[in-house]
């Protein structure tokens, strides 16, 4: 199989790519990534509009957690590129993808359960330069989120799943994310936490954030999201505006997976 491209295989600056993902966006070329002796993803294209919403779409196995990983550092790439903001970051560690303002929520939600609320967002803001605006960044979590006040001193791992997922989405959005992978985030949620979760999603998009939507509820997805993706066996197999993945688009590349609206 292809060696994982290193940081050192891409000294060079390509113009159409920097501008396309300038802004907090994101442009996924020609991306490969192997397990062991088996390829997960194809050669695949992607891209998000700086500020806008993206909802990638395909049915279980067809790369979509494997895509969110690898754009965030988490698997390694084997060809292609991976541009965010205007830099080429193909090859960088996690916690550098992280910094540089790129945050993924995985599927299964990205919290400590050992420790309580409180001490899961004091975690996320640790890096913040002032005791001042770490305090500033925990209020606006409970703000966007009250009941992760209420909870405030419980053991994360004992919140129920969609306040499990709020807790996820708190922790990354308080540290002011250029762009947000949500990996089925609502999935096993109950409808009414499934509303606050889109709802904290639209608050980010709102303040600019572009968000990569990698969803189970694909009309929820689609009325959410500008722009859609459908990912089968590892490639893109339809791209366009969310409002034209119809229902012989969605029929066609997803069959029983899109489910009724």
């Amino acid at each position: 199989m292809t060696s994982a491209v290193t940081p050192a295989d891409h000294d060079h600056a390509e113009p159409d790519a920097v501008a396309r993902s300038a802004d907090g966006g994101l442009l996924v070329e020609g991306l490969g990534v192997d397990y062991g002796q088996s390829r997960a993803l194809f050669g695949l294209d992607l891209a998000a509009r700086g500020g806008s919403a993206l909802a990638v779409l395909g049915p279980n196995g067809a790369g979509k957690s494997t895509l969110g990983r690898a754009v965030a550092g988490l698997v390694p790439v084997c060809s292609g590129r991976v541009w965010f903001d205007g830099q080429d970051i193909t090859g960088w560690a996690a916690h550098r993808v992280r910094r540089a303002g790129l945050a993924y929520i995985p599927e299964g939600r990205g919290i400590f359960p050992g420790l309580s609320v409180l001490d899961n967002l004091r975690m996320a803001v640790r890096q913040l330069p002032s005791k001042k605006a770490r305090e500033t960044a925990i209020d606006a979590a409970y703000g966007l989120f009250p009941v992760l006040e209420q909870r405030r001193d419980q053991r994360a791992g004992s919140l129920s799943g969609g306040e499990q997922q709020m807790l996820a989405l708190g922790r990354v959005l308080v540290v002011g994310p250029k762009l947000i992978v949500a990996d089925e985030m609502s999935l096993g949620l109950a409808p009414l936490m499934v509303n606050a979760v889109f709802d904290g999603l639209a608050t980010a998009r709102e303040d600019g954030v572009t968000v990569v939507l990698i969803e189970q509820f694909v009309h929820r997805a689609l009325a959410f999201a500008d722009d859609c993706a459908v990912i089968s066996r590892g490639q893109v197999t339809w791209s366009g505006p969310a409002a034209e993945a119809g229902p012989q688009v969605l029929e066609q590349y997803l069959g029983a997976a899109a489910g009724p609206a």
